[in-house]
């Protein structure tokens, strides 16, 4: 296998590198270990397979090589067979008439879903993005039976604290991939050395290149035991945790657990945002944030009620069309992000289409979507004790008011609600902001 020792060229930031001594020694620098690792085999993707005996399906999905419980550099090099599929079915797509309204208030609108299937199947360049996450430094390994992909990419500063961040849906590890620079190298984007971080970006279970759980039980409580155990791996004692939309759930419920090392949770989605805390007479914000809450229910919850309920029913669909699974996707991109009529105003193309093409090769429709089902159930309001953090972006679903803030967590050491751009993706459309909200909470509670 070669795996890229180079550093990104549009981040500076130097990839954490295995090294055979690793499997001998873990040295310590400054109070934080060297990540232990193995020397990886050549791990490529294997080829193809329908997951059937039908004989349904000729093109499945990828197979990923098998994790262990040592980390493993992974190198992603998808089959030609499985992209020439893409830009066949592409080339083939069935579209349903144009909307009867003048708006988006029915879904994507035709001409905006031909725009962008056209794109990509004509100038949409995967292997770009290949190039890209393979120069950062990509890993798998084996927490409690499932294989969890992972992007490390530790700061050339050694006093830099480590940080583990979340997506959530229909977001990927690809949300992160833009902030990686102002949090790794913070001296280049007007900050200092002690705003450093050496970051961690896992792609949560049923997602990206991790593997799809094949039994239920992957809650978000379960998910932040295995985060909890892949810092523990990777020799971090000291670390900072943060995530937004599921991935706030997960982060929240990490914080919950709080396992040793972790000293405090930032967060831009909180748990709660669909079910606050809400006690007595409500203020002027909370009514706001209130009506924000019906608007969403009333308008835009069709997805969640889907997933909610039928998540493999959906997955049938958006699994045999990219046109399906690009609409499902874009839609959250034109209505979540801060803009003015079209995700690219904040996002490029390109980027929209590195994460829908994710989910398109790897198949992960149906296992993302059952997040949702997995963790129906509720549970109330999950207060934390420890140190928190919450970045409230002006475009965000639920703008939550600092009071539910302070009723769900005792100690809420930053909140900041004044902020002047972002949406629900608040890295992936804000690098440099949202980099700094984290690092404003951080030296709060370092």
């Amino acid at each position: 296998m070669r795996v890229s020792r180079q550093p990104d060229l549009a981040t500076g930031a130097v990839p954490f590198q295995p090294s055979r001594r690793s499997l001998l020694r873990t040295a310590t620098v400054a109070g934080l270990a060297t990540v232990p690792a193995v020397m990886g085999a050549n791990l490529a993707f294997a080829g193809t397979d329908s997951g059937t005996d039908s004989g349904i399906g000729t093109v499945g999905p990828l197979r990923l090589p098998e994790a262990t419980e040592q980390i493993t550099p992974l190198h992603v090099n998808v089959p030609e067979a499985l992209l020439r599929d893409l830009r066949h079915r592409l080339a083939s797509v069935r579209l349903p008439d144009r909307e009867t309204v003048g708006d988006a208030s029915q879904g994507v609108q035709l001409a905006k879903q031909i725009s962008l299937l056209q794109y990509w199947r004509t100038q949409y360049d995967w292997r770009r993005f290949e190039r890209r996450i393979n120069a950062l430094g990509q890993y798998r390994t084996r927490i409690d039976g499932l294989g969890i992909h992972f992007l490390h990419v530790r700061s050339r500063h050694a006093d830099a604290t480590p940080l583990i961040l979340t997506h959530g849906w229909p977001g990927s590890f690809v949300e992160f991939l833009k902030a990686i620079g102002p949090l790794t190298d913070p001296t280049a984007y007007g900050g200092t050395a002690q705003d450093a971080f050496h970051v961690v970006i896992p792609s949560q279970p049923g997602f990206g290149f991790s593997d799809r759980p094949s039994a239920t039980g992957w809650t978000t409580a379960r998910t932040a035991a295995a985060w909890a155990a892949l810092m523990e791996r990777l020799g971090y004692r000291r670390y900072i945790a943060q995530g937004g939309d599921w991935g706030g759930g997960v982060t929240t419920q990490l914080g919950k657990l709080r396992p040793k090392g972790l000293i405090g949770t930032h967060l831009n989605f909180p748990e709660y945002a669909f079910s606050p805390p809400v006690t007595g007479t409500v203020t002027a914000a909370e009514q706001a944030a209130l009506d924000e809450i019906q608007t969403f229910s009333a308008q835009y919850s069709g997805y969640f009620q889907e997933q909610t309920t039928r998540p493999q029913t959906i997955g049938y669909a958006l699994a045999d069309s990219p046109s399906g699974q690009a609409s499902w996707i874009y839609e959250k991109f034109l209505d979540w992000t801060d803009n003015t009529g079209r995700p690219q105003g904040v996002l490029s193309t390109d980027e929209i289409l590195d994460n829908i093409t994710l989910y398109w090769l790897t198949d992960t429709a149906a296992s993302s979507a059952r997040i949702y089902w997995q963790n129906s159930g509720g549970g109330g309001l999950t207060t934390l004790e420890l140190p928190v953090g919450l970045s409230v972006f002006p475009h965000e679903l639920v703008r939550s008011p600092r009071i539910w803030a302070e009723r769900a967590y005792s100690d809420l050491a930053y909140f900041n609600d004044q902020l002047p751009f972002g949406g629900h993706f608040a890295a992936f459309e804000q690098p440099q902001l949202f980099a700094e909200e984290v690092r404003k909470f951080t030296r709060l509670v370092k």
